[in-house]
């Protein structure tokens, strides 16, 4: 079974938020409704300033905190590693936004939670994301970490790449490249 994963290069990311939209666009959701956002960071001074932008989405954690407060078993954890949140199940408690410290996650107007699914429905038709089809510099690498032959696992294999918070122990399996 495949062992989902993405690589995000920040150094290739200009600040678009093409992802963000193709996203939003994919979902349905409302325009202050986001699955995945931009952090941009500022620092230097001039002549040496400088700025960079950091796409942060749900990173799917093999420890996801989200999981484990859940009193409904709304939020869970497939075995390919996708978070999900069963909507039906989800009582609107919020439990699992407080735990998560990537702040992805979002109440619908209907009272459940939702977030990142990584594009189920393309994912289960052998296509990739939309924020990854839809990004002009090519910022993302999605696939099998299980795969040695996937980009996404040479990528990770051969580069220095870091994981968003890693120190809070999610083992997230999105990984950053960093400028």
């Amino acid at each position: 079974m495949a062992r989902y994963g993405m690589v995000i290069d920040e150094t290739k990311c200009v600040g678009c938020h093409a992802c963000r939209v193709a996203c939003q666009n994919q979902n349905g959701l409302a325009e202050r409704e986001f699955y995945n956002h931009l952090e941009e960071r500022e620092y230097g001074a001039f002549p040496n300033y400088n700025r960079e932008f950091v796409p942060v989405q749900c990173q799917h954690c093999d420890n996801p905190p989200c999981v484990k407060v859940c009193p409904t078993g709304a939020s869970y954890k497939r075995k390919d590693g996708i978070v999900l949140v069963d909507k039906d199940r989800c009582i609107g408690c919020k439990y699992c936004i407080a735990a998560c410290p990537y702040n992805v996650r979002i109440i619908k107007k209907e009272g459940y939670v939702e977030k990142c699914r990584f594009c189920l429905g393309f994912i289960e038709k052998g296509e990739k994301p939309a924020c990854v089809t839809t990004c002009m510099t090519g910022v993302r690498v999605f696939g099998d970490l299980d795969d040695p032959n996937s980009e996404v696992s040479r990528l990770v294999v051969k580069q220095k790449l870091k994981q968003f918070k890693a120190d809070l122990n999610t083992r997230p399996r999105i990984y950053y490249k960093r400028a």
